[in-house]
């Protein structure tokens, strides 16, 4: 169920972050003292309405998948707020969370270890059913084989084992059992990375169809960003534990505003046979992603940046809604104001990115 883009009376948020943070301690010596920690999420603020599909990307590392685990509560947050149809969730116990379960669940990236290899078909897709006392009118055994049937498998498989199934049967099984309860909230997180080419496209028509079968709200983590431009409505940019843009998919792909999304969108191939022959410019950006432990100072990107100026080094840039529907992370953004003039660029960013003219080979 797809929402507008851009709505006069946008509906109150299914799902509402706010300065989500999630650091996992460094331990060394005899007594283990904490001597760091890793800042894989590092101060997310984000909502995601009814109906929608939020998309979120970046490199590895960045932590996409751990914003996944902490939203659907599979880890505790260090600190900040999730809410979920306006109730606090962010430190409810297990016992509190097991009805939330219902109307929150999650798809895992891998087809191959999600699923118990001793369990059948039939046990995975129906143990939702038997951890929340549900009773589906017909029998469980029913429900299972017409779940089956909705992601496009044989429901004469139910006493199957999954070592029977190929990567793309296995995905949908993972599918099966995340909407068995009818939730409200799907985390997909790469649900399409582990497959063939050939069986992502059948994985992503088969979610959108669901969503518009059933209403689901999606948000879906991925690095492939034409899978993310084809299902998102909105999509969210990370980098290095922070969102440096989220904009609606139409503005994003047009007119980027952070540096790091414009140097994503440039190694997005265009398949558009009106461009062959035509040069494309690339950027390739030097260097390595900083590592979570210890993070620059100021603006993250500011070590890759070939825009970085003195405030990028010291200051980290509020994310702020320079367009509408476009919030964006950056003293020096594209397509936008200035919102620090007058900096001088710092020496040596300038060759911190190349830009590479490709041509479009037929």
């Amino acid at each position: 169920m797809k929402v507008p883009e851009q709505s006069t009376s946008s509906p109150e948020p299914l799902l509402r972050v706010s300065g989500l943070t999630k650091h996992f301690p460094i331990r060394k010596g005899l007594l283990q003292r904490q001597t760091g920690a890793v800042r894989a999420v590092d101060g997310l603020d984000f909502d995601v309405r009814p109906g929608e599909t939020l998309g979120v990307v970046g490199e590895s590392g960045c932590g996409k998948s751990t914003m996944g685990r902490l939203i659907t509560r599979l880890l505790e947050p260090t600190g900040g707020k999730i809410e979920f149809e306006g109730q606090d969730i962010t430190h409810l116990n297990v016992a509190k969370m097991r009805p939330l379960r219902r109307d929150v669940q999650m798809i895992f990236q891998d087809p191959y270890s999600s699923l118990n290899p001793r369990h059948t078909i039939g046990t995975i897709v129906s143990a939702p059913f038997h951890l929340q006392g549900v009773k589906p009118t017909g029998g469980v055994k029913a429900e299972v084989q017409r779940l089956l049937e909705v992601v496009g498998l044989n429901p004469e498989h139910y006493n199957r084992y999954p070592h029977e199934f190929s990567g793309g049967q296995r995905q949908r099984i993972g599918i099966a059992r995340a909407l068995a309860l009818k939730p409200k909230l799907v985390v997909a997180d790469e649900p399409v990375s582990a497959l063939d080419v050939s069986i992502q496209a059948q994985v992503v028509n088969l979610m959108e169809d669901l969503q518009d079968e059933l209403g689901l709200t999606y948000v879906i983590i991925a690095h492939d960003l034409s899978v993310i431009r084809h299902v998102s409505d909105r999509i969210a940019v990370m980098y290095l534990g922070k969102i440096v843009e989220l904009a609606d998919r139409t503005s994003l792909y047009k007119a980027p505003m952070h540096p790091y999304t414009k140097a994503l969108m440039s190694a997005v191939p265009v398949p558009d046979p009106k461009r062959r022959g035509m040069k494309s410019e690339r950027i390739l950006l030097k260097g390595d992603v900083p590592s979570p432990i210890a993070p620059p100072s100021g603006c993250r990107f500011h070590t890759r940046c070939w825009k970085a100026t003195d405030i990028c080094t010291t200051q980290d840039p509020p994310l702020l809604e320079l367009r509408t529907g476009q919030q964006v992370a950056c003293h020096h953004p594209e397509n936008a104001p200035d919102q620090a003039p007058g900096e001088t660029v710092l020496a040596g960013a300038e060759g911190a990115a190349t830009v590479v003219d490709v041509a479009k080979d037929a």
